[in-house]
């Protein structure tokens, strides 16, 4: 799932670096790679700020941690600052049903930004062939769930459309990743002496977006959606204070937890296998199927937006707090 010519550890950042930067001194003989660690200190101070005002808390994540407690904690981070509403447009004409991300920022779990500046369209039909042929419909037989509604958010129950009674359920992601953009010439890297040798000289903070089926445990005690921070609300307002100065208090990491051994950052409880673990969660898509081995479609789909983290800014919160001018 994720691309092999952009890998999570083709980021600098995925490498949670230490907050180094270069010192410089007149006569000092300096390469590309101290302008690298250059950009590199920058970039990762910026998003370790984000990080921790997302609610990202813990870089990586504690051994032993009980994915139940981890609460305001925020391990499972990163969410959406603007826009990208998904949505389901149907099939019309010569046009094919299409699942639209709209234009939009978010932000992942170690503080990159990720920003869609155009609409993604994600070809419905293509796509659910195209999982067929893979593995011979085995990932949409494991991710076929009769009674959805158990995996739908509180929201889309409430004010949605009416579910099937069976549906393949997948997940709308959106992760970072780097682009290399314009050549130019350079010396050649390596035991060679070419004259024509040229390099990158532009890096592009750009995307990919998943849908990704989600076959991997779903369940009546695990409905694989983010964790949400505690809620607040019933608290009176004495106690509403001192629950987030204590959470404020609690919050920093204990950040000696363990990558694997190739250098991975561990994913969160609950994450997709195999999906890079700072993709940020945007939708859930439901697909009717009826029964049949492999199960074939059976109506249009429904996109829940109502599970996904949100980062509204402070001037929206002043409003909901009744604090606005």
């Amino acid at each position: 799932m994720n691309s092999p010519l952009r890998p999570p550890s083709d980021d600098p950042l995925y490498a949670l670096p230490e907050a180094a930067r270069p010192h410089y001194a007149t006569g000092m003989l300096l390469d590309a790679g101290d302008f690298a660690d250059e950009q590199t200190y920058h970039r990762n101070r910026l998003a370790r700020a984000l990080a921790f005002v997302s609610g990202a808390g813990a870089r990586r994540l504690p051994e032993g941690l009980d994915a139940a407690a981890a609460g305001a904690a925020g391990l499972f981070a990163g969410g959406t600052l603007a826009g990208l509403r998904v949505r389901q447009v149907p099939a019309a004409g010569e046009a094919v049903e299409e699942v639209r991300i709209a234009p939009g920022l978010a932000v992942d779990r170690i503080g990159r930004l990720v920003e869609l500046p155009r609409p993604v369209c994600l070809r419905l039909t293509r796509w659910f062939d195209g999982e067929l042929l893979r593995d011979g419909g085995d990932g949409l037989r494991l991710a076929a769930l009769d009674n959805p509604s158990r995996f739908a958010s509180a929201r889309l129950i409430a004010d949605g459309p009416a579910l099937p009674a069976r549906a393949v359920v997948a997940d709308v992601f959106v992760r970072f990743v780097t682009c290399r953009q314009a050549l130019t010439p350079a010396f050649a890297n390596g035991p060679f002496d070419a004259l024509d040798a040229v390099q990158t000289s532009r890096l592009r903070d750009a995307f990919e977006v998943h849908l990704v089926l989600r076959g991997d445990g779903l369940d009546d005690d695990f409905n694989g959606l983010p964790q949400h921070d505690r809620d607040l609300s019933a608290l009176a307002p004495a106690a509403r204070r001192d629950a987030l100065q204590d959470a404020v208090l609690d919050g920093w990491p204990d950040l000696v937890g363990n990558s694997d051994a190739a250098g991975e950052l561990p994913a969160p409880p609950g994450h997709p296998p195999r999906l890079d673990p700072t993709a940020v969660f945007l939708a859930r898509v439901f697909v009717p199927v009826a029964a049949g081995d492999p199960p074939a479609r059976s109506g249009d789909a429904v996109v829940d937006n109502g599970g996904r983290r949100v980062l509204p800014h402070l001037g929206m919160l002043a409003g909901a707090l009744g604090l606005g001018g």
